[in-house]
């Protein structure tokens, strides 16, 4: 083949491939593009990841009106229960992070607020906030405040056991926070019932 018949041939070669690139991405005016496999499938994984850290969250928020239920009952508990019940709340915050309203842990969402004054006064970002459904039921507290804290210890260790199952399902970044958050709460089922006899 000739020099010119081999510049020929490219320039014919590169012609028809950026035609073809132009026609594979002009809308050309024939309506609403169809995603393509690829789009729809990280859709449906940004819909799951989403639906997770919803449930993730729900978990964690249930467990942290637990502590405040706790603690409303039994404030004689409050040195045991409030640093677990800042670290349920930073669990929250967490869990929520990139995709789930996660700042209902106490005004300005730290955490810090005292547990009592959590449960009976609402927050001024949550009255201000409409809301689809009524508050939910009080958490039931047993009176005697070892019960309190075997049920306590029970959610914690149910709760842990949810963060754990949804583990597979997870991406790998969640998956690794949802371990920590799993192995934090075996702590707290620790201190909970085995810590107070050491």
């Amino acid at each position: 083949m000739t020099t010119t018949g081999r510049r020929a041939l490219l320039a014919a070669g590169a012609a028809a491939g950026a035609t073809a690139l132009v026609g594979c991405t002009s809308s050309g005016g024939e309506g609403p593009r169809r995603p393509g496999a690829a789009e729809r499938e990280a859709e449906r994984v940004a819909r799951a990841e989403t639906a997770l850290r919803a449930r993730s969250v729900a978990v964690a928020r249930g467990l942290l009106e637990r502590y405040d239920a706790v603690l409303a009952a039994h404030p004689a508990l409050a040195p045991r229960l409030t640093p677990l019940r800042r670290s349920v709340a930073a669990h929250v915050g967490a869990l929520g992070e990139g995709g789930t309203d996660g700042e209902d842990t106490g005004e300005g969402g730290t955490g810090a607020l005292k547990p009592a004054a959590a449960s009976a006064v609402p927050s001024a970002s949550a009255s201000a906030r409409p809301t689809a459904a009524p508050s939910p039921a009080p958490v039931p507290v047993a009176a005697d405040p070892g019960t309190a804290l075997r049920e306590l210890a029970a959610a914690e260790r149910a709760a842990s056991d949810g963060h754990t199952d949804a583990l597979l399902a997870a991406p790998p970044e969640y998956a690794r926070l949802l371990a920590s958050v799993a192995a934090s709460g075996a702590v707290h089922v620790y201190l909970l019932t085995e810590g107070a006899r050491a």
